[in-house]
């Protein structure tokens, strides 16, 4: 079972917060390697409003090129297969002032990210 943190109205997250729930095995995520993970994302007050898991096909991207939001380029980094991180991101480092349906505008965001797998980049492997 999952626990989101929430935030009373006068409370507000400054920075990214980093739970390991899993620590995985292998190689370290490195910004230029191409990942593949399942996760699930839920607003404040515990709505989810996505899931790789939920729609049954993992998510793959390039970290630390911009492809997903900042806190996800820098809460993923130093994952290994097979770990499971729990990210809290203010907004700053999500979508900011800008809704992106379901989700408002200055949202801190929680996510459960589970690392499938890294391709290397060739820059990466030394």
């Amino acid at each position: 079972m999952f626990t989101v943190n929430c935030f009373n109205d006068q409370e507000t997250l400054d920075e990214l917060k980093i739970r390991d729930i899993v620590i995985g095995e292998g190689e370290i995520v490195e910004n230029g390697d191409t990942l593949t993970v399942d996760y699930q994302g839920w607003l404040e007050n515990g709505t989810q409003f996505d899931s790789s898991i939920d729609r049954g096909v993992p998510f793959i991207f390039t970290i630390g090129i911009g492809q997903v939001i900042e806190g996800w380029d820098e809460g993923i980094l130093g994952m290994q297969v097979g770990g499971i991180r729990e990210l809290i991101i203010p907004p700053h480092l999500g979508y900011g002032n800008q809704a992106i349906y379901p989700i408002p505008a200055n949202s801190i965001l929680t996510f459960e990210v589970q690392l499938i797998s890294i391709r290397k980049s060739s820059s990466n492997n030394n």
